[in-house]
């Protein structure tokens, strides 16, 4: 589980790093929630990121 935390974080971070500056506090939370939301509506219709069986 550690790995799939691993790749979250480094997926916000490469995400907050594009945009920089943020206006407050809220402007980054609402960009980190919309990257957590966006990697659950791809677990939810099987583009997961994370799979137990082999492709």
């Amino acid at each position: 589980m550690t790995n799939g935390l691993e790749r979250l974080n480094k997926e916000i971070k490469r995400r907050t790093r594009v945009a920089t500056i943020f206006p407050n506090e809220a402007s980054l939370l609402r960009l980190a929630f919309a990257v957590l939301s966006e990697i659950s509506d791809d677990w939810e219709t099987e583009r997961a990121y994370l799979t137990m069986e082999p492709r």
